[in-house]
């Protein structure tokens, strides 16, 4: 056969096999759920819902980021080898074009699972943060959800009446409190102005002398400084770790798949990385 024949019957083949990519996608995308589901069942989770969480130690937190790694390398790697083992043989190409369209495909299923699992995890993350918003007011929740999640222990400190106060809407007071202390958080102190505001809101809610709600309000303000501090902390540390498991998984998925291409017609792979001898198809 001619090159100009060969390259005519490569171009005739679909470059890319959906239905390998996304058997591979399911596959990833289903043990990557599962995983993180039994890690938050556990508690092996670098955030949470729960006002706790920031309380974690640092080795916690680390062995989290490392478990999102351990499972992305997992799920990609299961995937993407089930995708270049499904992908059809391809006549007439080179080792080296037939090894590129597997880790191609294992790539493409990388992405693919990638995309879903992040879109289901935002959307329990999205019916969470609803879930704790405080209720009641129209600004409230939209504007405190956030402050709900981080610092909601320390609002319900600052507005803490003995006795408790019912029948009034406190939600906006709290939204209020919230992204003040949140926008302070980031210098050494409140402003004089939004600690006196402070003060008189506090006093005005909870029936203290404003001498008492004063060293209630800088006692909140430093436990709240605190675990947003933390909060910070532990985001930072995720982003980290879900960009290194983004980028390790795209790795696995292409070396899996590419393994996965290597098995490809055999009856039993003698092993599953590439020492193994290669595929004739």
């Amino acid at each position: 056969m001619s090159d100009i024949e060969r390259i005519s019957s490569i171009r005739e083949i679909p470059s890319v096999s959906w239905t390998a990519v996304i058997a591979g996608t399911a596959v990833a995308t289903g043990i990557a759920l599962v995983l993180h589901a039994f890690a938050g069942a556990v508690g092996l989770a670098v955030s949470s819902t729960a006002p706790t969480w920031r309380d974690a130690s640092f080795g916690l937190l680390l062995l989290s980021g490392f478990y999102l790694v351990v499972v992305a390398l997992l799920s990609y790697g299961v995937g993407g080898y089930v995708a270049g083992r499904l992908r059809p043989p391809i006549a007439m190409v080179t080792a080296d074009e037939r090894e590129f369209r597997d880790g191609v495909h294992g790539l493409i299923v990388w992405a693919n699972a990638t995309f879903i699992t992040a879109l289901l995890i935002g959307l329990v993350a999205l019916g969470a943060n609803r879930a704790v918003a405080p209720s009641g007011g129209e600004a409230g929740p939209a504007a405190s959800i956030a402050a709900e999640n981080i610092i909601a222990l320390d609002l319900d400190r600052l507005f803490r009446a003995n006795p408790p106060v019912n029948g009034t809407d406190i939600a906006y007071n709290r939204a209020e409190a919230a992204r003040i202390l949140l926008a302070a958080s980031g210098h050494s102190a409140l402003t004089t102005d939004d600690r006196s505001y402070l003060i008189k809101l506090v006093s005005a809610r909870t029936g203290l002398p404003e001498a008492e709600a004063e060293a209630r309000v800088d006692m909140v303000f430093a436990t709240a400084k605190q675990n947003i501090a933390r909060a910070r902390r532990a985001g930072v540390l995720l982003a980290f770790m879900t960009g290194a498991a983004a980028v390790l998984g795209a790795a696995m998925a292409w070396y899996a798949a590419e393994a996965g291409g290597t098995h490809r017609g055999e009856t039993a792979p003698t092993l599953w990385w590439p020492a193994v001898r290669r595929s004739q198809l």
